[in-house]
């Protein structure tokens, strides 16, 4: 355990589970012990001010000011170590993941719905193809609007709180919301972001750890904001896979017309609109 580390685990922090996580984790805990030294100094001044200037021995006010440079030395420092935690850290960090995504081919690709009060997630199946999405046909039983006439989502895989990624594999998120604005928070992966109505706000990570992680929801979006919570497993390649073709079967007889329904030329679709961003 680094020394740094101790004041993160003391507030709180979950261990890191991503390939960047420790980028962010270095940055939160230098911003923690700076604070940390700020204060403890700050409230040592006050208390010398307290009693150096105190009323006894200063019956008379002096109104002439701080006539030392030290203060402003002491000030000018302080702008110094934040610039450069801002300018030289915190900015290229949030360029470098912003901007540098990985590769498509390498990466899985997610869809996440957030509504209120929980998450969906929509995954291409075994064909590696998303089916096509329409917001007006949304419903409680397809809740992310999957067109059940495009062949290329008949083995698509929709799960509602829970989401199956294989480790070592970046994941990339394509986040949108279904009413009010939402937060997909993954404190173990350090990623965060807003999930907002009519966009499709993308992000990434890369998880190190198998296991199972909490998804929260971090920003007030109504009465049951407190239950929104989701459930990350990180499985094992060999894991993923099973639960990967165990989800595509079971989404493959879902989406299988019922006996006796009538024939496609007797009912043929509505023209094709232009999906919406919306989802």
């Amino acid at each position: 355990m680094s020394s740094l580390a101790l004041i993160n685990e003391f507030l709180g922090q979950p261990p890191n589970a991503s390939s960047h996580g420790y980028q962010i984790d270095h940055i939160i805990e230098f911003c923690h012990w700076f604070m940390g030294a700020l204060f403890l100094g700050w409230s040592a001044f006050f208390i010398f001010v307290l009693i150096r200037f105190r009323k006894r021995r200063h019956p008379i006010a002096d109104h002439q000011g701080v006539r030392s440079g030290i203060s402003t030395h002491l000030e000018f420092s302080v702008v110094l170590i934040e610039a450069v935690l801002l300018l030289g850290f915190a900015i290229p960090l949030w360029a470098k993941r912003v901007n540098q995504f990985p590769p498509g081919k390498e990466a899985l690709l997610v869809h996440v719905v957030g509504q209120q009060f929980s998450w969906n997630f929509h995954l291409p199946g075994p064909d590696g193809q998303f089916g096509r999405r329409d917001a007006s046909l949304v419903s409680n039983s397809n809740p992310v609007g999957l067109d059940p006439n495009d062949p290329a989502g008949k083995d698509d895989i929709v799960t509602l709180g829970e989401l199956h990624v294989p480790v070592n594999r970046p994941v990339i998120i394509e986040l949108s919301s279904k009413d009010v604005i939402h937060d997909f928070f993954l404190a173990d992966m350090r990623i965060a972001a807003d999930a907002i109505p009519g966009s499709l706000i993308p992000m990434w990570f890369t998880p190190i750890k198998t296991g199972t992680y909490e998804v929260i929801c971090g920003q007030l979006c109504g009465l049951g904001h407190s239950g929104m919570k989701g459930t990350l497993v990180v499985d094992t390649p060999a894991d993923y896979q099973a639960w990967l073709k165990e989800r595509a079967e079971l989404a493959g007889t879902q989406n299988a017309p019922p006996a006796g329904a009538p024939k496609t030329e007797n009912n043929p679709p509505q023209p094709t609109a232009s999906p919406s961003p919306q989802l």
